[in-house]
């Protein structure tokens, strides 16, 4: 699909993922968010709660650190455990060092007294942000997440990284949201390729998929044609439904 929409990379960092521990499902939601926002998302990717992969990973995706895509976004490790080790890596792959910021700090000290706890050492772990970076506001537990350079960092929370989604994202500059139609055939993959082949060729700006399923009544397809002019995308979803006798 041919696009002028900033690109995107997901980064999702955590020993629980990989181990199959948790399931993940921010970068999924991410996903979704991005591409009704006028993103292009190229990659995600997974690491481990390891330093040394966290900056490989941030240099090799951010492109203000000479990375491969105009904003990376990356979900967890920036709670208050020995293995929340993300602002230390995000920091040392920016170039600089984590540190408590008097702001971070403020808001989770009016936390603190709102419920009547104590800002312990282990809770201020979460007040220790890159220095130079900017916050990332937290409606749900009140941490915030940071951006510095083009890495935008969010908690690994479900809930808590889609309230620093919703903050996050209209304050983006953004593209032209995806427009998309969907034509199911109840036919398998192979009896529709060629002419779904044949319109995609056809339409070499638009991107052209099948994605086929199984159910009780046999197989079925899924045909999605997506674009950023949605006039296009339905000219060439009419042209596939004639090829298709629909």
């Amino acid at each position: 699909m041919q696009s002028d929409n900033p690109t995107a990379a997901i980064l999702v960092i955590g020993d629980e993922i990989l181990s199959g521990r948790t399931r993940e499902g921010n970068a999924h939601h991410l996903a979704q968010v991005l591409s009704a926002t006028g993103f292009d998302l190229r990659e995600i990717r997974v690491v481990a709660d390891d330093e040394d992969q966290i900056v490989a990973a941030v240099r090799a995706l951010d492109s203000s650190l000479g990375g491969a895509f105009d904003l990376l976004f990356t979900s967890g490790g920036i709670g208050p455990t020995h293995d929340d080790i993300t602002a230390d890596a995000v920091a040392a792959a920016h170039g600089t060092v984590a540190e408590v910021d008097p702001e971070a700090r403020a808001i989770l000290q009016a936390r603190c007294d709102r419920m009547g706890t104590e800002l312990t050492p282990n809770r201020l772990r979460m007040a220790r942000i890159p220095v130079g970076a900017r916050l990332i506001d937290n409606a749900v537990s009140a941490a915030p997440g940071f951006s510095i350079g083009n890495t935008h960092v969010m908690a690994g929370v479900p809930e808590v990284f889609r309230g620093m989604v919703d903050w996050l994202i209209p304050r983006l500059a953004a593209g032209r949201p995806v427009q998309s139609q969907t034509v199911e055939v109840r036919r398998g993959e192979s009896e529709v390729a060629e002419e779904l082949k044949a319109v995609a060729a056809e339409f070499p700006d638009l991107s052209l998929g099948s994605y086929p399923y199984h159910d009780e009544r046999g197989w079925g397809t899924n045909l999605v044609v997506r674009g950023l002019d949605a006039a296009r995308v339905g000219v060439a979803m009419d042209a596939l439904k004639r090829r298709l006798s629909l």
